[in-house]
């Protein structure tokens, strides 16, 4: 079993199809992205699609011109489909973070998981609280930079800035396809606090 799982976040129709600049981030990361998930897949790494699902009365959720976005059962709550394969796992998570009040952690454990590399949109966001809960739970956490999306590119630039400096390993998804074949395992890094 692999020690490996991909997570991504929110590459929902809903979350994708807000505005143009959404839209053109994830139209251009989508080859890179579904590439590095079917060569995951292929090597027997899990992937886990973090589906964002808002809840009615949560006073944070931001509403589309007074219109709550990816609710429970609708069409725009769906992962794409060209992110998704019969063998992934979607589990439902209502704040950004995956780790916040889900079973993921559990569901990891379960698989035996160690390491981590978390994808997905938006970088300042759900990639980037994602990944620092899945630091704080002591997992080995990696960032395929053109498999991250934000509407706007100086804020995933600057959210990848922040994990590189802190919790994570960034890199290109090629390379981390690279280092696994080499290596078999992707290394931890060292934690050094200036």
């Amino acid at each position: 079993m692999s020690t490996v799982a991909v997570l991504t976040n929110d590459l929902q129709y809903d979350l994708v199809q807000k505005n143009p600049e959404r839209i053109a981030a994830v139209d251009a990361a989508t080859p890179h992205f579904t590439r590095f998930l079917a060569e995951m897949r292929r090597r027997g790494h899990s992937v886990v699609h973090l589906q964002l699902v808002n809840l009615p009365d949560d006073p944070n959720a931001e509403r589309y011109d007074g219109h709550l976005p990816v609710e429970r059962g609708t069409r725009g709550a769906e992962i794409i489909e060209a992110f998704l394969d019969p063998r992934d796992v979607v589990l439902e998570k209502n704040k950004d973070s995956g780790f916040y009040e889900t079973d993921l952690h559990t569901r990891l454990q379960e698989r035996g998981v160690e390491t981590v590399v978390i994808t997905g949109m938006q970088t300042q966001i759900c990639v980037q609280t994602t990944a620092a809960d899945a630091f704080f739970r002591g997992y080995n956490v990696w960032v395929p930079r053109d498999c991250v999306v934000s509407a706007r590119t100086e804020d995933r630039d600057r959210a990848l800035e922040w994990l590189a400096g802190y919790c994570a390993t960034v890199a290109d998804s090629t390379e981390i396809l690279s280092v696994l074949d080499s290596q078999g395992v992707l290394p931890r890094r060292e934690i050094k606090t200036p």
